[in-house]
């Protein structure tokens, strides 16, 4: 059995095992991370094998930092990695390069399109009516997008959207309001198998799933790292975050936001910002929370957006796709039946 687990900001961690009488044996350890003394690779690999294959991730963690001698350094790479990689090589879980990718930029559309699009599109891949497909969003109008457990009063200020010309709509996955103003933000949207992420936590596949974009923000000079569970941030302050949704046909949806530009006051003046919300972040001021890629490349919304598709072409060998007609017009009709429902935006009042 063979399992590849890519740390997050780190190196490639590879394993490769057997399966003999219901535990791990002849169990090999590999990859491009460091490791001091040289012979602690051995004692990695003799801690995991003999230990149950039902082992999980904090147990094979556990049996690898015992097993290190004092001192040992590792770079790049954790005994939790290590364990990652040990469960997705005992679920056969594939890598990246193991499926035929798909970007798709297309015509801007209405932010109720857009959740519309990202829902008919993952329950397409799950059902292997579509390859798994990166898409970089475009939009017509200004939008507050409140996650799918978030209370609607709690959330916006209805009076300050109205006055700043923002729709108040509603998404599928958990997590925070976005401000998502016209050609201010980067967002794009990830609809994958699930078997893409089978073995990993599911807080450990937020940033296996965005460890591609970090790789494109720091190619821009931007210090991009991950903070758990969903943020995307620089020594400067946050840059976005992400939130997922999986279908229960094996489709996985992974979305992000990232901020390009933005206006500190308005952000005050449409989202009901909580101050238990800001003081969890270390900070006094919502403006301050946040630190939008114009400021810190220099460089137009469109550079950064090509240099996203460029990565994830190069990591990926991805083609340029599109959407079909078929799925727009299912897309029309999701909008209809669901995302542009008062009973949709209300499901939290």
């Amino acid at each position: 059995m063979h399992g590849e687990y890519k740390v997050p900001g780190g190196k490639l961690v590879v394993v490769d095992l057997e399966e003999r009488d219901g535990r791990i044996d002849a169990f090999h350890l590999a990859g491009d991370f460091f490791l001091e003394p040289d012979s602690a690779l051995d004692d990695i690999d003799r801690a995991v094998t003999g230990l149950p294959v039902e082992a999980d991730v904090a147990t094979i963690a556990a049996a690898v930092r015992a097993a290190l001698p004092e001192g040992a350094q590792l770079l790049g790479f954790t005994p939790e990695a290590v364990g990652t990689a040990v469960r997705r090589a005992l679920v056969t879980a594939p890598g990246w390069g193991d499926f035929d990718w798909e970007i798709v930029h297309d015509r801007p559309l209405s932010p109720r399109m857009n959740l519309a699009l990202d829902e008919v599109l993952t329950a397409g891949v799950g059902e292997g009516r579509r390859r798994p497909t990166l898409r970089l969003w475009e939009w017509n109008e200004s939008a507050v997008v409140i996650g799918s457990f978030q209370s609607l009063r709690n959330e916006v200020d209805p009076e300050g959207a109205a006055r700043h010309g923002y729709d108040v709509v509603r998404r599928i996955s958990g997590g925070g309001a976005m401000m998502m103003g016209a050609n201010s933000i980067v967002t794009y949207s990830l609809s994958v198998p699930a078997s893409l992420v089978q073995g990993l936590t599911f807080a450990d596949s937020y940033a296996f799933l965005d460890d591609w974009a970090l790789q494109a923000l720091r190619a821009l000079g931007v210090e991009a790292t991950y903070q758990p569970l969903n943020d995307i941030a620089s020594p400067q302050g946050k840059i976005g975050g992400a939130a997922q949704k999986r279908l229960a046909n094996g489709g996985v949806l992974h979305h992000a936001t990232l901020s390009y530009d933005m206006d500190g006051q308005v952000m005050t003046e449409v989202l009901r910002i909580g101050r238990e919300k800001l003081s969890d972040k270390g900070t006094t001021s919502a403006a301050k929370r946040v630190d939008p890629l114009k400021r810190q490349t220099g460089l137009p919304r469109d550079a950064i957006i090509e240099q996203l598709k460029a990565t994830f072409t190069s990591l990926y060998d991805a083609e340029v796709g599109h959407i079909t007609d078929e799925e727009y017009a299912e897309a029309e009709a999701l909008v209809a039946s669901k995302f542009a429902t008062d009973a949709w935006l209300r499901r939290v009042p």
